[in-house]
């Protein structure tokens, strides 16, 4: 398995290619690569969400705890309501900026 500077500098190419991919493909490259892609990110959300489900006393069961436990929703169910529901960070030259508050 690779390291994990490897392993970041794969899933960041993979996401720069995919973002040049939405600029800049003709529709018979991009429509294929976006039902397969889609459905990659779908499953993906619902892992990650999957874990970040609260426990029985309403704390994210995946979020760090300490002497105060994450309540639930946690940041990553705020952030998956943010990108997927809301209105999510604003699109800029290919990459994305927060918004400022």
């Amino acid at each position: 398995m690779a390291g994990e500077a490897d392993m970041r500098a794969e899933v960041m190419h993979r996401l720069a290619m995919l973002d040049d991919a939405a600029d800049h493909a003709d529709e018979r490259t991009l429509l294929p690569l976006a039902r397969s892609e889609i459905s990659r990110l779908v499953d993906g959300w619902r892992l990650l969400l999957t874990v970040h489900q609260p426990d029985h006393d309403s704390r994210c069961q995946a979020c760090p705890s300490g002497l105060r436990a994450r309540r639930w929703p946690c940041q990553v169910w705020r952030m998956a309501h943010d990108h997927l529901i809301g209105e999510g960070p604003s699109r800029a030259r290919g990459r994305f900026r927060r918004r400022r508050g």
